[in-house]
């Protein structure tokens, strides 16, 4: 399982997004290009010294991101405030790809058309959404919980994490 993120906007949600996949051992596909630099002292401040064990590729466009993502035959899992579908609702896989769209706009329509699945985390009537980092702890939680991918617990040194 992997987490995209299209464009994102914001570096301190990147960040936190990174120390998630490295702290649950999932990759992360960054879709360029970012609204700031990824070198950005702000993504490092968000993702800590957790950003040296953070697995992340670049992609120079989203074309090129699906070809690679195609070529690992996992699924592209879009979630978008625009889904009929609560992520609850669905069934993951251990190879999906779970989209996270750019927090200003979302993805456009020809990422929509690329999707295999698009889901929507359930919110209260008259709000517009969920900080992008937030939504993506809640997914990639619920997606690990049915696959059984979250890492084993304590370690196999039989030690918890400090």
């Amino acid at each position: 399982m992997r987490i995209a993120l299209y464009q994102p906007d914001i570096p301190q949600n990147t960040g936190t997004i990174l120390r998630l996949a490295a702290c649950l051992g999932l990759g992360v596909d960054i879709i360029e290009p970012a609204g700031f630099a990824l070198s950005d002292r702000a993504l490092r401040r968000a993702g800590m010294d957790y950003l040296d064990r953070a697995d992340f590729t670049r992609h120079i466009d989203f074309d090129h991101f699906d070809t690679a993502r195609r070529a690992g035959a996992g699924r592209l899992v879009v979630l978008t405030t625009h889904a009929e579908t609560a992520y609850t609702d669905f069934r993951f896989a251990a190879n999906d790809n779970l989209l996270f769209g750019r927090e200003s706009a979302g993805v456009p329509d020809t990422v929509h058309a690329a999707a295999d699945a698009r889901l929507a985390v359930p919110i209260a009537a008259g709000l517009r959404s969920l900080n992008v980092a937030v939504a993506c702890a809640m997914v990639v939680g619920e997606a690990l919980r049915q696959t059984g991918g979250f890492p084993q617990w304590p370690n196999s040194e039989g030690e918890e994490p400090q």
